[in-house]
């Protein structure tokens, strides 16, 4: 089976891994949970771990994700059922204003040459929260060349173009979204950063 740099994290059997990753989930989930909705996209979706894992827990009634990549979209179809996953882009999502109550895009923006116009499309199909994360910076970038990953690029992974700090990235949502935003609850779990 052809396989992403997405599923190979998600599957990994590396402990700290599979812990960051967990304590990323348990974050999310705990906080999504308060927000009662019935409907969720997750855009950028990879192969849908992250709608897995909220369908697994019932946060909400409608799990759909879209992801630029076939080879990922394929993969989520046969190992999350399901979720109601869709090839499609980011920049141009085939749904209409407001179709979602809650609109994640978690780990995608850091990869995209144009981030804004991404956020713009994100917040318009929103119909009530968006909950946004990438890697927080330098930490994202020290922790990999620490554990030794990426050490040629002293850290930093070859498909990020977009770097963050924690206060340059909610600088950047609330000055690219089209919307006057308010952020209601930031978070980081380590090595990142999450906005609600």
């Amino acid at each position: 089976m052809l396989t992403t740099d997405n599923y190979k994290k998600h599957t990994s059997k590396n402990p700290v891994q599979r812990w960051l990753l967990k304590n990323f989930e348990r974050i999310l989930t705990k906080q999504v949970k308060k927000l009662r909705i019935d409907s969720v996209l997750d855009a950028g979706c990879g192969e849908g771990f992250t709608l897995e894992c909220l369908r697994k827990r019932k946060i909400a009634r409608k799990y759909e994700g879209i992801d630029f990549f076939k080879t990922a979209i394929d993969i989520g179809k046969k190992i999350h059922p399901r979720i109601n996953l869709k090839q499609a882009s980011i920049y141009e999502m085939p749904y209409k204003n407001g179709s979602f109550d809650v609109v994640l895009c978690t780990e995608v923006l850091e990869h995209l040459k144009k981030p804004k116009e991404a956020l713009k499309e994100i917040f318009r199909v929103s119909r009530r929260y968006v909950i946004l994360s990438v890697p927080n910076e330098p930490i994202f970038i020290g922790s990999n060349f620490l554990r030794g990953k990426n050490w040629s690029r002293l850290g930093n992974d070859i498909e990020h173009i977009n770097h963050w700090t924690f206060f340059g990235f909610e600088s950047f949502v609330k000055k690219n979204t089209g919307f006057k935003i308010k952020v209601l609850k930031r978070k980081y779990p380590f090595p990142w950063t999450m906005l609600f």
